[in-house]
């Protein structure tokens, strides 16, 4: 089953035949919005919008555990993300689109990060946090339509709200080893991993960030948004070609990551978390 987790400009997916909505409570709060679920060609689908239906949470405001556990609980077994990122790399220009393979988590805050804790304790492992399988038919679908996508390339996750400084762009570039920044796709991307999900996203470069010389090409609000519609209708004609190509479900490591991650005995864990590790094991 697949769920859309939809970023910056997308608080609803277009063409998707509305078959119901949940407003569900998690062990950990509310999600984002309520969760569509819907049918696109042949393929049902999940649908939220992570900033909420009007961009009303900032990125260290979203419930991210909660948003993977509703889905989990929905019978997700595969995430796209999309998201607005700036490039840190020339050949990522703006109105480009990745899909970034590996993560370098920069939040410096108090986000959750985890399911586990408090008495349950696993380590998954995250060497290689996004789906292969995902990608690789996200990349034929975009061939499909004439869309190439970056691939092979790193995201580094911010705090945001703030947009950042060019100490900051030079050392995410340089030191971090970072072609992408963003502020969202961490700690979504490891939740997925330890709820078994397949998780891939389709990251949207609106501007260069701030490491380049020229004043004129620093990131700014009015920048992304004068250059994020062309580049998000790219996103969505990917992400709809991927939806009408049959479903697959990938026999990967994604799906079994919690196989050997788990520490604390079964029978010393109280109903709650018997009840977390089933769902997230499932």
């Amino acid at each position: 089953m697949l769920g859309i987790i939809g970023g910056t400009g997308i608080y609803q997916l277009e063409g998707l035949d509305v078959t119901g909505e949940h407003d569900l409570d998690t062990p950990f709060g509310k999600p984002s919005a309520p969760i569509i679920q819907g049918r696109m060609g042949e393929r049902d689908l999940f649908f939220l919008p992570r900033h909420g239906r009007c961009h009303e949470l900032l990125p260290s405001e979203v419930n991210y555990r909660a948003n993977i556990w509703a889905l989990k609980k929905l019978g997700v077994t595969q995430v796209i993300g999309l998201s607005a990122v700036g490039s840190l790399q020339e050949e990522i220009a703006p109105g480009d689109l990745s899909l970034p393979d590996q993560y370098f988590d920069f939040v410096k805050g108090n986000r959750e990060k985890t399911f586990f804790g408090n008495g349950l304790a696993a380590h998954v492992s995250t060497a290689e946090p996004t789906c292969k399988g995902l990608a690789d038919d996200l990349e034929k679908a975009g061939q499909s339509v004439g869309i190439s996508l970056h691939r092979n390339k790193t995201y580094g996750c911010v705090d945001g709200p703030r947009l950042g400084t060019r100490a900051e762009s030079f050392f995410l570039r340089g030191a971090a080893g970072c072609d992408l920044v963003g502020m969202t796709n961490v700690p979504e991307v490891f939740l997925a991993r330890e709820a078994q999900i397949c998780y891939c996203t389709i990251a949207i470069a609106t501007d260069y960030d701030c490491w380049l010389d020229d004043p004129a090409q620093h990131v700014s609000v009015e920048q992304v948004i004068a250059r994020y519609g062309a580049s998000l209708e790219k996103a969505k004609q990917v992400l709809t070609a991927y939806i009408n190509s049959p479903a697959t479900e990938y026999d990967c490591g994604c799906r079994t990551s919690l196989s050997s991650a788990v520490l604390t005995p079964r029978d010393v864990l109280n109903s709650e978390q018997q009840a977390l590790l089933d769902l997230l094991s499932a």
